[in-house]
Formats: C-alpha cells, sequence, structure tokens
C-alpha cells in the first residue's frame, strides 16, 4: 500500500479514517492547543484526537472554525469519560462534547477506558451511531477479553479500539483479534512521550533513510496499517511528525523494530486502571 499525508483506513460501515491523526492528550486548554491544531491544520494533517477528560474540546472546535477549512474536511474523534460512564450521563456528556466542539456530529466517539458494566455506555453510543449524530463509533483501551465482551452483546461491532502501542508495547493479540473482526487499530503514546526516541536500534534504522527517530517509530506504525496520533505543541515537530511519507522502511527494520517490544507502558494497564 502507498502511503500519503491523505491515506485513509476504510472502517466497517463504509466511512474512512485519516491513517494520521493529531492528538491533544496533556496539551494545555486555550492558547495552546488552539495554537497546536492551527499548526496541525496549516502542515496536512485533517484528523484530530480529542476527549472529554483532555478539556481543551472547545479549543479544537475554536481551531477548526478559525483554519477557514470546511467541517466535512477534517475528521474529528472524542471520548466519553469514565465518570460520566458511571454517572449514567452518557447522552449529557455527548452533547457537552459537541457543544465544545461547536460541531452537530463527530466522526469518530468512543468509549474512554473500559468500565465496569461498559455495555450500558455501547448502547448508548449506538443510539447516537443510530442517530447520526457520531458517523461511527469504538472504543479505547479494550483488549481482547473486553471486546471478545462487547461483541457478544452488540449490535454494531466498533469501527476502531484506539490502544496504546510502540515498539515498546505492542498488544498482538489485541491487533490481530481487531484484524479477524474489521476494526481499525488506533497507536496512541507511539513515542513513549519522547522517551522512545532515543534507542539506537531505532535510530540506527532512522539514520539509513535520513529521518528522526520519532518519524521512523511513526512510519513503522502506519506500515501496519495502524492509525497514529503524534502530539506536540512545537510547529518544527508538528511539520516533522508529518513528513513520514517520502520514505518506506524495509521488512527487516520493520521485523528489527518490532522486536523491541516488552510490553513497556507509559500509560495505565486496562485490566487494572483505577480512574
Amino acid at each position: 500500500m502507498k502511503y500519503d499525508i491523505n491515506t485513509r483506513l476504510e472502517l466497517n460501515n463504509g466511512t474512512s479514517i485519516p491513517i494520521l491523526g493529531f492528538g491533544v492528550w496533556r496539551s494545555k486548554s486555550g492558547e495552546q492547543t488552539r495554537q497546536a491544531v492551527t499548526w496541525a491544520l496549516k502542515h496536512g494533517y485533517r484528523h484530530i484526537d480529542t476527549a472529554a477528560f483532555y478539556a481543551n474540546e472547545q479549543d479544537v472546535g475554536d481551531a477548526l472554525r478559525q483554519s477557514g477549512l470546511r467541517r466535512q474536511d477534517v475528521f474529528i474523534n472524542t471520548k466519553l469519560w469514565n465518570t460520566d460512564m458511571r454517572q449514567h450521563r452518557q447522552f449529557e456528556a455527548f452533547q457537552t462534547s459537541l457543544q465544545k466542539l461547536g460541531v452537530d456530529y463527530v466522526d469518530l466517539y468512543l468509549i474512554h477506558w473500559p468500565v465496569e458494566n461498559f455495555m450500558e455506555s455501547w448502547r448508548c453510543l449506538e443510539r447516537i451511531y443510530e442517530s447520526g449524530a457520531a458517523r461511527a463509533i469504538g472504543v479505547s483501551n479494550f483488549k481482547k477479553h473486553h471486546l471478545q465482551t462487547l461483541l457478544a452483546e452488540c449490535n454494531v461491532v466498533p469501527a476502531v479500539d484506539q490502544m496504546e502501542f510502540s515498539p515498546y508495547m505492542q498488544d498482538r493479540e489485541a491487533l490481530e483479534f481487531c484484524r479477524e473482526q474489521g476494526i481499525v487499530y488506533e497507536a496512541w503514546s507511539p513515542l513513549g512521550a519522547g522517551a522512545y526516541t532515543d534507542d539506537p536500534i531505532i535510530k540506527a534504522v532512522g539514520s539509513k533513510y535520513g529521518k528522526s527517530p520519532a518519524q521512523t517509530i511513526l512510519r513503522w506504525v502506519i506500515q501496519q496499517d495502524i492509525v497514529v496520533f503524534p502530539k506536540s505543541v512545537h510547529e518544527s515537530r508538528i511539520a516533522e511528525n508529518a513528513d513520514i511519507f517520502d520514505f518506506e522502511l524495509s521488512e527487516e527494520d520493520m521485523a528489527e523494530i518490532s522486536s523491541l517490544n516488552e510490553f513497556r507502558r507509559t500509560g495505565s494497564d486496562p485490566d487494572t486502571f483505577t480512574f
């Protein structure tokens, strides 16, 4: 498959999702997020990943409106937070997200974490999807067994599963299960908050192509047909992270990076999270 900045993967409901996204987790609300998203849109990103918990949905919406781009040209994803699920506020939370984003629909709406009794929330997402207010629905941080529980009872199969995925954290069991079920896999924290860019193997591979370690990791992710969300608040880094479509990692280099897996997480384990 040939990849470029406009490459999209087809979802199981016939819609499509840009393979390169821009993440705003831990991007401060206000000017920092507005400016970062503005730069991302300037440099060709057309997929923004946010969440109610990030407290910057309004800034994402402001940047989108100020960009002059048409709403339909930018893919927006947000997520339902755990507290809202436990308090049975799923529909209210979704409406709040729409209001903060300043849109009348989102392209993708996710359950953020597999809280207890997540099927109740999935039923709510199914209704939101049926209403047309979300063009697709999915989950985040769902391991294979969580997906199996959901698939046994759902009416709508999730379109995506967004998981921590990096050279050091590869849940291949979840990835392969998603592929068997036609669920697109998405990678959060692919760079380990920058920690993985110091790896000597990744540096050596990247040097063959004249690319930075970050670019090398991001290319490794998309060559597996996995959606990726690099995050930065610096324009130079935002531009660099999008400059990954003029080279292709060899099979040998792909395998060498894949061999680094240690199941090392930068975030919580979906089986033991406490929030």
